[in-house]
């Protein structure tokens, strides 16, 4: 089977939209890591999106509950467009992502404060299987709010994860669906920001979520696409509050293949 770096490549070098009214986005991503000092990371990174350019995010939660999510386009195209009211601040800032093995990356953030966080993935019996099942699942399953609730149950009882959301509503209320299609558990991650490193990894005391997406108590790691509700203004939350505009570009290299989005500006 493909490595993630592999995947990733392909995705960067070509993402396809599936069909549809809704929303979409393809990509990869951390889905959550928790830290024994009650911090919890999350990365998303979508080469394709129907809202226009690809982008990427990175949430942060602190001990206190506090949510920040950095992205690298304009809020209203990103991340915070679906779960934006329920989080403190959306910063636009740089995002870098540098593959530096087939299973070992770094996501980084320059500034304000600086990210460095390092992450190694693994494959475990348990997530062969699934990914095994998940490619000859019919593409009809995918879209099917139903099946995806019970795959979410499934799932979290295999991988020990605590409860995972694969379908329900956002905190700005639009209903979604994620289709991880491919997964490798994180089996080690470091990560400071600022001076404060952020300890071993490890539950936190009570599960957190946004919404109905549920963040992982067990770091793991996707390769997959999201649906999302189209934003209608009657009845969803809006984003109100805007932050700096940047201009972003793309850097591709083998050894190591980064995805750079630059600094704000």
């Amino acid at each position: 089977m493909a490595e993630p770096k592999e995947l990733v490549e392909k995705l960067e070098q070509g993402a396809q939209l599936p069909s549809g009214n809704e929303e979409r986005v393809v990509g990869y991503g951390v889905m959550g890591v928790p830290f024994a000092s009650g911090h919890l990371l999350a990365m998303r990174r979508f080469p394709a999106s129907s809202l226009g350019e690809g982008y990427t995010s990175v949430w942060h939660r602190d001990p206190q509950g506090k949510w920040i999510f950095y992205v690298d386009v304009s809020p209203q195209l990103a991340c915070p467009r679906y779960f934006g009211s329920a989080v403190a601040e959306a910063v636009v800032r740089g995002i870098e992502i540098a593959w530096r093995g087939p299973r070992d990356f770094t996501v980084s953030i320059e500034d304000d404060p600086a990210l460095n966080w390092r992450l190694s993935l693994a494959a475990t019996p348990v997530t062969r299987l699934m990914n095994a099942m998940g490619s000859i699942l019919p593409e009809a399953l995918w879209r099917q709010q139903a099946v995806l609730k019970l795959m979410g149950k499934a799932a979290s009882l295999v991988l020990r994860a605590g409860r995972l959301g694969l379908a329900g509503q956002v905190p700005n209320r639009q209903r979604f669906m994620a289709n991880p299609m491919r997964i490798w558990k994180i089996q080690s991650s470091t990560a400071r920001i600022g001076d404060q490193d952020l300890g071993e990894v490890s539950p936190l005391p009570v599960q957190t979520r946004l919404g109905d997406f549920w963040l992982p108590q067990r770091g793991i790691f996707t390769i997959g696409r999201a649906f999302f509700e189209a934003l209608d203004p009657a009845r969803h939350a809006l984003l109100t509050t805007a932050t700096s505009s940047r201009q972003a570009y793309r850097e591709d290299s083998s050894q190591p293949m980064l995805v750079s989005t630059g600094p704000a500006t």
